[in-house]
């Protein structure tokens, strides 16, 4: 029992020097949104001027300090959809940060928000988890798969994300290769705003993000 509260009492201050070693470093010129974009950040307490969030042909561009979503009240949808994003990290983090997208968002503006996200990084894994309020439950704890393109030498990766929801699915996608499918019915709430979620201190290029209802498919 002693060594086990000695593990504990010495690893609460590795994780707080951890944290320390690797604080938001806000962008330079951040604070505003293209035309139609709202974002949330994690924390309460984060700044957001330490985003720069910025209209750049083909797509956007996204500098984070502190982690968020960003997304459009427009891509809200219910029933049967596909959500695509093209995502290119553009230089190396510190150590491995996930980028990607998120479906089923609700009270996206309050304390209640909900959704669901599916992220990569760059050590080619991937995850899948979904957000109540501060609540986090993880879904698919990080899992290495060849889908996934690692990041070059120089910090740089593509990966191209679909999450097709269908009447008795949800189905993951990377560059076009099947990683991972559920049962609907096991899922949480799918019906509700998607978008992306870029976490802290990276630097990535938004090449295209489609949000598509049965429909129009």
């Amino acid at each position: 029992m002693r060594g086990f509260v000695l593990a504990i009492a010495l690893a609460v201050p590795f994780a707080a020097s951890s944290a320390q070693a690797d604080p938001d470093i806000s962008a330079a010129g951040g604070g505003s949104l293209p035309a139609g974009w709202s974002m949330r950040l994690d924390s309460p307490t984060a700044d957001p001027k330490g985003v720069r969030f910025a209209t750049m042909p083909p797509g956007w561009h996204v500098t984070t300090g502190p982690a968020t979503i960003l997304y459009r009240a427009t891509d809200a949808v219910r029933g049967d959809y596909v959500v695509n994003a093209v995502l290119h990290q553009t230089k190396a983090p510190m150590h491995p940060e996930a980028y990607g997208v998120f479906l089923g968002g609700a009270d996206l503006d309050k304390p209640t928000q909900s959704y669901l996200y599916f992220l990569v990084r760059g050590d080619g894994r991937y995850m899948v988890k979904h957000r109540q309020g501060a609540d986090l439950h993880p879904i698919v704890e990080w899992t290495e798969h060849p889908a996934v393109a690692k990041q070059d030498a120089a910090g740089a990766a593509s990966n191209a994300l679909t999450v097709r929801v269908d009447a008795d699915s949800v189905r993951l996608l990377v560059n076009a290769k099947p990683v991972r499918a559920f049962p609907r019915t096991i899922m949480r709430e799918v019906n509700g705003i998607a978008g992306v979620r870029i976490n802290h201190n990276l630097d990535v290029h938004i090449g295209s993000l489609d949000v598509v209802p049965a429909t129009k498919r």
